[in-house]
């Protein structure tokens, strides 16, 4: 299914500042559908050109291409770029609608609201599946701009006396969407919300302009009980309210009874007798007058708790990844001082041999112990390898090793042997390629099958026959996707390979430890080749999908 972002570029002429308002706006719409117990469609308009059947063409009129829309002005169709159904009641349509075109006249109240900038509530219940439907239609500006309508669809079959609850959810959905063909919503300026904002059902306040409860749902009353407030909250201010439950003797931030009053969009915590309350404030403006505020509430005492024992958990395994490095350079300083006591050659480049694995291993738990989780950033180990390999060279060997392209971000499964297995090739580069001789080692990284690709056929008229020749196109599976790869290659201009060479067959460690480390553990390939030029290339090529397992 197609992005609201990828619609709104294909289709029509809406700014990237438009686009943002309208992300912003279908961010945060859920509260208008549970509200208003309606499925909600944002339609935006066509641009001139965007493809219509040849009759679409005959019929659109005029739009601005690279401007602003003109609400003057017919425009060929509209576009659904967004959808959302309510939690709180019955959905109009089942089916998935985004993508969906219709042509300028087969949805009225839609033109209406386009062309006369205000909601439209006129017309009887509409019968498209057997069932009735509420159709209202409200503008989205932004600014003195409109960018869209919204279509509001109101299940009927379930229609009966509505009950207090119900009637300041509709009051309340009424003053928000005419803050919406306002511009007033979403607030301009508000910071996204990354964490999940309370929801309709979770439990709603109505405060009056004083920031006095009007109403509150029986969620909400049952969340300020827990708190330790028993009596009834209507009548009561919700932010003196609030202060004197979580008056802990500790300063109170000052904010709190400005934004609990209704006079500031924000959302804050409160805690009070072991239970966590989160509280989500919007104030209602309509006509450039403060009329109240909805406000929200959360009961996340067990969901703080969790984050809580979940930050414990992180910060005790970077500790364990800290100790296992410290514990790795003790190892690592031991043997070193060991080789520095023996007096065979081949004893003590054994021992060098296994420093330098064991210091890749320890690069790796160094950086796990600064992560919140097991991902690493292999650029900076691949790095720090390097350099530790060029440091450890002869000095006969002027070599300095460099890398091109990303590594990128992989988990630490991948990481460890990876280091490793880099570390050994680097290490044989420079002791048989490059030996008592000047050259060039380079260590090339590049990922693949990151990408998606993605159809941009013809586009569906809703409620009508495709144009011969479109349900071809329009059907057509997308490619798959490839599977992501990291290929490296470590290359050199040294001597080259020996003419009996067979890495399966090696009798060297180092060699048997790579082929290990990447064709068993990683599931990936080892090539070693001639390079053009004269030198050694190497090929590790690792599927980044693979379920790995331990050698």
């Amino acid at each position: 299914m197609p992005t609201l972002t990828d619609l709104v570029r294909d289709h029509s002429d809406l700014t990237e500042a438009d686009r943002e308002w309208l992300h912003a706006l279908v961010s945060d719409w859920q509260l208008l559908a549970d509200l208003s117990f309606a499925d909600l469609l944002l339609w935006v308009p066509l641009r001139s050109s965007a493809a219509l059947p040849a009759e679409a063409a005959s019929r659109g009129g005029r739009g601005q291409r690279g401007g602003a829309p003109d609400t003057g002005a017919a425009v060929p169709g509209w576009v659904a770029i967004a959808q959302m159904r309510p939690t709180t009641g019955p959905t109009a349509y089942p089916e998935d609608l985004v993508g969906k075109v219709v042509r300028t006249g087969r949805r009225g109240l839609i033109d209406v609201a386009w062309r006369e900038r205000r909601i439209v509530r006129e017309g009887d219940p509409e019968w498209g599946s057997g069932i009735p439907v509420r159709e209202e239609s409200i503008p989205v500006r932004r600014g003195a701009k409109i960018l869209g309508v919204i279509q509001r669809s109101t299940n009927l079959s379930s229609a009966r006396t509505p009950s207090r609850l119900e009637l300041t959810y509709l009051q309340s959905a009424s003053d928000l969407a005419t803050m919406i063909s306002e511009g007033r919503f979403p607030v301009p300026g508000e910071e996204p919300n990354m964490v999940r904002s309370p929801r309709v059902g979770d439990g709603l306040m109505r405060l009056d302009r004083s920031g006095r409860v009007t109403y509150a749902s029986p969620n909400a009353q049952s969340a300020y009980r827990r708190l330790g407030y028993p009596a009834d909250l209507v009548g009561e201010s919700l932010g003196q309210i609030t202060a004197d439950l979580c008056d802990t003797g500790e300063p109170m931030e000052e904010a709190l009874s400005v934004v609990l009053s209704g006079r500031a969009p924000r959302e804050v915590e409160v805690e009070s007798r072991g239970s966590i309350m989160q509280l989500r404030t919007i104030p209602l403006v309509v006509g450039g007058t403060r009329i109240g505020a909805v406000v929200l509430c959360r009961d996340v005492t067990e969901l703080r708790w969790r984050d809580r024992e979940l930050l414990t958990k992180d910060a005790t395994i970077r500790e364990i990844h800290h100790r296992v490095k410290n514990n790795l350079q003790t190892v690592a300083a031991l043997l070193r001082l060991q080789a520095r006591r023996l007096q065979i050659p081949e004893g003590r480049a054994a021992l060098d041999e296994a420093v330098r694995r064991v210091g890749s291993i320890a690069i790796v738990h160094e950086t796990l112990s600064h992560t919140p989780d097991e991902l690493i950033d292999f650029d900076d180990i691949a790095d720090r390898v390097i350099t530790m390999a060029a440091e450890v060279s002869t000095p006969e060997t002027r070599v300095a090793p460099k890398r091109t392209g990303s590594f990128g971000v992989l988990p630490a499964e991948v990481a460890t042997p990876l280091a490793m297995a880099l570390t050994e090739l680097l290490q044989n580069a420079l002791e048989h390629g490059l030996v008592n001789r000047f050259g060039t080692l380079e260590v090339i990284a590049s990922r693949y099958g990151e990408g998606e690709e993605r159809d941009r056929g013809g586009v569906e008229v809703w409620g009508e026959w495709p144009e011969a020749g479109d349900h071809e196109s329009r059907e057509a599976p997308a490619a798959e996707p490839a599977g992501r790869r990291l290929v490296t290659k470590i290359t050199d201009d040294g001597v080259g390979l020996p003419a009996d060479f067979d890495v399966e067959g090696t009798d060297s460690l180092g060699l048997q430890i790579v082929r290990t480390l990447i064709v068993g553990e990683l599931g990936g390939r080892l090539d070693f080749t001639p390079r053009e030029g004269g030198g050694t290339e190497v090929t590790v090529d690792i599927p980044l999908d693979h379920t790995h397992r331990r050698a």
